[in-house]
């Protein structure tokens, strides 16, 4: 470990403004998982998915604050993986850093396959490997302009999901105060709460149900993280990384939460059906004309912003690497304005690997990649919360006055959202959906840490 806390500029190019940020902090997060997937969690939950989206937001909300105090004291392109080395060892640092890079450029070929296959339905004559090349050649420019273009395109990617949330939020609060015509005629008058305590009652499978909800939706929140990768090329890191956090966890858990609550309450739980987004469902209910080509136009561009953001985050952290002697020095190439381009090539080429295995191995090669990237969040998570541990002492030690964003409750507040994350992995073990991708996710883990500490020990006899 160092002796003392890093200091000195990033070599990438800033540009990123606060608006920027926020709305990165807002976006990366906001996803297909949510308008999609939300349904598998309503499956097994009820309307007490609503307490499985508070505990997993409350636990993402945690995580983010520990990351928003270390970044705010040590912006860098490399985010956690630097924090790690310095509170860990470089055997952290390398492996924190290379899981989530390996993590992001696997889900990058779900996020690409997944907007070609909405995409293809548009427009059937042009192949599904047609259009994954022209999203992968798009933001590949998009990632190798000024980064300043990056964020321009999350911006405005990022505000059509949170308009689409909002609307979506107005909309089905009228829907239960019997407000709309068309949903007043469907129910025959207000909605009112009666969704939320009939069908078997708000807790149909108990308190089981919550915890298998939790599991279903717990990763929905990964991509929070991009925020503070992102804040090293602002033009005031310290200032917009404690400003871009603290605005996005709150509305990210409104959102999510508010969504939700909806949801149940407009229509019953069991009228959700698999496979259909339950916005759609609520939309069609309460009268929204073409309620599924709205959504599907909704989830394309929250897939593309996902992947744009993901192509961003996986280029800045193996850069990251690169620059701390933990990856290939030849990415250390920077354009006269401040970009990685090397490091981009080498995402989105292994980003282009996935899709490829993706599209042809669907259900044998890629799913054991996607299984052995299934959990490797919550390792990240646990090392962000371990490293917050042993940094905030160095930095109240050192430099208290960096401490401009400080997490609630330390260090009993880290001690239970570190339990929080032990208890969930547990969960998975005993969850015959969510055990192989544990298994496979820890294989993977103990990989990369292996290969850290064999790294290790080769620097210490050298």
């Amino acid at each position: 470990m160092h002796d003392q806390l890093p200091s000195g500029p990033e070599p990438l190019g800033g540009g990123l403004k606060q608006r920027h940020l926020t709305m990165l902090g807002l976006g990366g997060v906001i996803g297909a998982g949510l308008f999609v997937g939300s349904g598998a969690g309503m499956a097994v939950a009820g309307p007490g998915i609503v307490v499985s989206y508070l505990i997993a937001g409350t636990l993402a909300m945690c995580v983010m604050r520990m990351l928003g105090e270390m970044s705010a004291a040590m912006p860098a392109s490399g985010s956690f993986s630097v924090h790690a080395e310095r509170a860990l060892g470089r055997w952290a640092g390398f492996s924190v850093g290379w899981l989530y890079w390996f993590l992001l450029v696997v889900v990058l070929a779900v996020e690409a396959t997944g907007a070609a296959q909405i995409a293809n339905g548009w427009a059937p004559g042009v192949p599904q490997w047609a259009w994954v090349l022209v999203f992968m050649l798009v933001f590949t420019g998009a990632n190798l302009a000024a980064v300043k273009n990056f964020g321009e395109f999350e911006f405005w990617f990022a505000a059509l999901k949170v308009f689409a949330i909002v609307a979506f939020l107005i909309l089905g609060t009228l829907a239960v105060f019997g407000l709309l015509p068309a949903a007043s005629d469907s129910f025959g008058g207000p909605v009112g709460f009666t969704n939320l305590t009939g069908q078997g009652g708000f807790l149909p499978h108990g308190w089981q149900g919550v915890i298998s909800g939790v599991l279903a939706v717990v990763f929905a929140f990964g991509g929070l993280e991009v925020v503070t990768i992102a804040a090293a090329e602002s033009d005031d890191p310290v200032r917009a990384v404690s400003r871009a956090v603290r605005s996005a966890v709150f509305r990210i858990l409104f959102f999510y939460v508010g969504s939700m609550l909806v949801i149940v309450t407009v229509l019953p739980w069991t009228a959700q059906k698999a496979g259909i987004s339950p916005y759609v469902t609520v939309l069609d209910a309460i009268g929204v004309p073409s309620a599924g080509q709205i959504m599907n136009i909704v989830v394309f561009v929250a897939l593309l912003s996902a992947l744009n953001a993901n192509l961003y985050g996986s280029s800045r952290m193996v850069f990251s690497l690169a620059e701390r002697g933990e990856g290939p020095r030849a990415l250390l190439k920077v354009s006269r304005g401040g970009v990685p381009r090397r490091a981009v090539f080498a995402s989105v080429a292994f980003g282009f690997v996935s899709v490829l295995l993706n599209l042809e191995w669907p259900e044998s090669v890629f799913l054991y990649m996607l299984n052995s990237v299934g959990a490797v969040l919550l390792f990240v998570w646990a090392l962000i919360a371990a490293s917050q541990l042993r940094l905030r002492r160095l930095v109240e030690r050192e430099a208290p006055e960096r401490l401009v964003l400080r997490m609630w409750g330390f260090p009993w507040l880290t001690w239970v959202t570190l339990a929080a994350m032990a208890a969930v992995i547990g969960l998975m073990l005993t969850d015959d959906t969510a055990r192989p991708q544990l298994l496979w996710s820890t294989g993977a883990t103990a990989l990369v840490v292996a290969v850290a500490g064999v790294r290790e020990l080769r620097a210490r006899r050298a």
